[in-house]
Parts: structure tokens; C-alpha cells; sequence
């Protein structure tokens, strides 16, 4: 039985004839490089521009929320003694306080 002298000899016979070219073969190794095991990679790419979206709804939806948070409170800023007289029934000394609830 005769061996050959390259143990790599037998690996490179068994590939399929395209890849038996070194160009596509180095080739086919890059890609497989850049697309799963790059810092860049594809993976990477598509995880971070996930979060990109991700993280751009939640500004919008905290921009939202910041926008209703001032209204309320330019409101509050113009009702205090509303707010004050319903909440904690201040009143005046010469003067009653009634309170009417609506039930929807």
C-alpha cells in the first residue's frame, strides 16, 4: 500500500472539482471569514441594526411620553388651585366646595 508523501493530498481530492481551484477556494474561505466569523460580520451587522430600530422606537415613544409629561404639567401649572380645591378639598374660609363626579 502506498502513502502518498502529502496527508493533504487526499482531503484536496475528495473536494468537489470547483472548489478544487485555489481562487474559488480562498474565495469561498473569505466569504465564509467576512459573513460568520469577522467582527464585522453579517450577523453583527443585522444584530446591530436591529437594536438600531429597536432603540429608535423607543425614543420616539419617550418623546411621546415627554411631550404628554409637559402638557400635563403646563396644565397642572394653570389649574393648581382646581387641582388643590378637588384632590384635597381646600377651600377658602368663606366658601363651600362641591365636588360633582361624572361616571362615564
Amino acid at each position: 500500500m502506498a502513502f502518498s508523501s502529502n496527508p493533504w493530498q487526499a482531503v484536496w481530492n475528495r473536494l468537489p472539482a470547483p472548489l478544487q481551484n485555489r481562487y474559488y477556494l480562498t474565495l469561498v474561505i473569505f466569504l465564509f471569514i467576512m459573513v460568520f466569523l469577522d467582527r464585522h460580520s453579517l450577523w453583527t451587522q443585522w444584530r446591530l441594526w436591529r437594536s438600531q430600530k429597536q432603540l429608535e422606537a423607543d425614543k420616539t415613544y419617550y418623546q411621546g411620553k415627554i411631550k404628554e409629561a409637559r402638557e400635563e404639567a403646563e396644565d397642572f401649572e394653570l389649574t393648581k388651585e382646581k387641582f388643590a380645591r378637588e384632590h384635597y378639598y381646600m377651600k377658602r374660609a368663606d366658601e363651600e366646595v362641591f365636588i360633582i363626579k361624572e361616571e362615564k
